[in-house]
């Protein structure tokens, strides 16, 4: 059936992905795209640590030092890894009036648990427990490393992740108490390094940079050459 909007374009839905396979696989689709990303960084500022042999503070350093580009050479700055919060919302309205088996029997619980499970410390995949059998035997433990989560918005951003915060809210039940509706407040720290998924961003980001110095200075010579 025709949705009335042939020329509607297709939007991708972002993602929580577990990189590597384990058992069960962590693979959360989101239902609806968060309206809104926050982005974060922290930067921390210091100054050269002895002047004449004293300590001195940031703010001291500047009101010593007149020169811009010895303040830019000698002073030094500590960026954090990129943190993201957004909210997914997670709603078995629609499966339900279609009949889905699984959201009528447990509503939207399925998808709470596996980001849940994305917190977690898990158990070694059954293909690194089998080779570490073959080299040196293996001994089982509890499990204490978490699952590596890809956090995929589109082809614009595939990032590894750790999920820091995780806010669960859980607003409408069926008659068994099971979950229908619910939102998902979550916190990520990036995974920054030269790990592949991180390099690839890191490069877009500079290439988009580069496009805005070319679009900046497009527009700067036109304001000084109006045609």
């Amino acid at each position: 059936m025709s949705s009335g909007f042939p020329n509607k374009p297709r939007i991708l839905k972002g993602a929580f992905v577990e990189s590597g396979l384990s058992l069960p696989p962590l693979i959360v689709p989101f239902q609806f795209n968060p309206e809104e990303l926050t982005r974060n960084r922290t930067a921390t500022f210091a100054a050269p640590d002895y002047v004449n042999g004293e300590n001195q503070s940031l703010r001291a350093f500047h009101e010593r030092e007149k020169s811009l580009s010895k303040i830019r050479k000698l002073q030094e700055v500590t960026v954090s890894e990129e943190e993201y919060s957004f909210d997914i919302r997670l709603d078995a309205t629609d499966a339900l009036n279609d009949g889905d088996l699984i959201a009528g029997l447990t509503g939207v619980d399925p998808q709470l648990a596996a980001l849940e499970l994305m917190l977690h410390p898990k158990p070694d995949s059954p293909f690194e427990i089998l080779r570490a059998f073959r080299k040196r035997g293996y001994t089982f433990a509890p499990p204490k490393n978490p699952p590596l989560i890809l956090f995929i918005w589109g082809l614009n951003k595939i990032l590894p992740v750790n999920i820091t915060a995780m806010n669960i809210k859980e607003m409408q039940h069926d008659a068994r108490l099971f979950p229908v509706r619910a939102t998902v407040s979550v916190s990520l720290t990036v995974i920054e390094g030269p790990n592949l998924p991180y390099s690839i961003h890191e490069l877009k980001t500079k290439v988009m940079g580069a496009v805005n110095f070319v679009n900046v200075a497009r527009k700067f010579m036109e304001m000084l050459v109006p045609l």
